[in-house]
């Protein structure tokens, strides 16, 4: 086979060793272990090539998180807008207290002075969560149980900030008590009236 054909197939091989490695790093010491000479050691790519495919470190570690985290959490569908989101935010809750949560904090910081890497962080992670609860919350639309002048955007972050701001600034618990009691707030000014 010539040159460029085999070409993709090794450059693809390549981002998948670095976000591999991003991903073990990431697990073993959070984002400041996963710098990108410990990358470029760990996958065998060059420093020159993560280079060429992503503007810096933080950009690496918030790929590889996301595609380590795709999938990891179903849709609750327990029948009702209340149940579901009241799950949804106890699901959330739980894995921001999670070490994946802790990685997750290290990464939205260091995101915020940082345009170019926050499009990873958002492209490879947010934006699949936040599709998620649009989803709950279109189904709970389409029952008639929840207000039509909410959009999905706004409830997701009625919902879901409390705690992301909780992970944050640390000044409150994520238990379970604590993400049904931030489930019930939000939920008893977003319930349509019966």
């Amino acid at each position: 086979m010539s040159g460029p054909a085999r070409a993709p197939r090794r450059s693809a091989r390549a981002h998948d060793a670095v976000l591999a490695a991003a991903v073990a790093l990431l697990e073993e010491g959070g984002l400041a272990h996963a710098t990108v000479d410990a990358i470029s050691t760990r996958s065998g790519v060059s420093k020159a090539t993560i280079y060429k495919h992503w503007p810096n470190r933080t950009a690496v570690a918030a790929e590889a998180f996301g595609r380590r985290m795709a999938g990891a959490a179903a849709l609750p569908d327990t029948g009702s807008a209340r149940g579901d989101l009241t799950e949804q935010v106890r699901r959330t809750s739980e894995f921001l207290a999670s070490g994946a949560g802790r990685v997750f904090g290290q990464l939205l910081a260091a995101t915020v002075g940082d345009p170019g890497a926050a499009a990873y962080l958002r492209d490879h992670f947010l934006t699949g969560r936040r599709a998620a609860s649009a989803e709950l919350w279109g189904r709970a639309m389409a029952r008639g149980e929840v207000r039509e002048s909410v959009d999905a955007e706004t409830a997701t972050d009625l919902l879901l900030g409390p705690l992301v701001y909780r992970l944050v600034g640390g000044h409150a618990p994520l238990t379970g008590t604590d993400a049904d009691a931030v489930a019930d707030a939000a939920l008893n000014g977003l319930l349509a009236t019966p």
